[in-house]
């Protein structure tokens, strides 16, 4: 999950940069309406999970990972020899995704990317299906980077939730970074959205608290 935010003429001292800089928290995701929800930093910078390798196991060579962090999910999967290729708009998140291994860009999944039309895999993980805080806008680019019987792989919210909102990120002591557009999607909603867009849910499942569906284009579904 990634921002413009590291790139801030403040970045030094932001929430969320200093988060990436430390690979540590606690740092917090605060919402318009005043609520906090803790971001995982430690696990962005861990070894994959077990709900993590549930995503893994499906993805199939070449893979771009979409708001990639510091690049776990890149780095375990060229581990095994898949091509796999972060972006993320985060420059310390890129380098650290480098220095351990991994190939990634420092660039907006909505900016030009290479080989677009061709990748097998798209992931957008941790939550960044909210990324630009426009589910649709976003889906439709990840679409025209997806080959025609590519797969996205998406994590959504556990609950039942379609929220379109700014967000900051906040620390420990309430100290804010800059404002940024955020959405939050549950599965429901991913439903309604991805009918909405000619895809087609061709798989869906939960490990632990976390839940996934892989979306496809519905005219390479034999039958649909």
């Amino acid at each position: 999950m990634t921002t413009d935010e590291d790139d801030s003429p403040c970045a030094g001292g932001d929430p969320y940069a200093l988060a990436l800089r430390t690979g540590r928290g606690p740092v917090y995701l605060r919402m318009a309406d005043g609520r906090r929800i803790r971001m995982p930093v430690h696990c962005w910078y861990a070894q994959p999970t077990l709900a993590d390798e549930s995503v893994l196991a499906r993805c199939v060579s070449p893979v771009l990972d979409v708001g990639s962090g510091p690049g776990r999910l890149c780095r375990a999967l060229l581990g095994r020899g898949v091509f796999a290729l972060g972006v993320d708009v985060a420059p310390r998140a890129v380098a650290h995704t480098i220095a351990l291994g991994g190939i990634a860009l420092c660039r907006s999944v909505f900016d030009r990317l290479p080989a677009e039309g061709g990748w097998q895999t798209v992931l957008l993980i941790d939550g960044n299906i909210g990324i630009g805080g426009n589910p649709r806008t976003l889906l439709g680019r990840c679409i025209q980077l997806t080959a025609p019987t590519g797969l996205l792989l998406v994590e959504v919210d556990p609950a039942d939730v379609e929220e379109r909102c700014t967000a900051r990120f906040e620390d420990i002591h309430g100290h804010e970074g800059p404002p940024f557009p955020w959405a939050r999607l549950g599965a429901p909603a991913l439903h309604r959205l991805a009918e909405s867009l000619a895809l087609s849910v061709i798989d869906q499942w939960r490990h632990g608290h976390r839940r996934f569906l892989a979306l496809g284009r519905q005219d390479s579904i034999p039958g649909t």
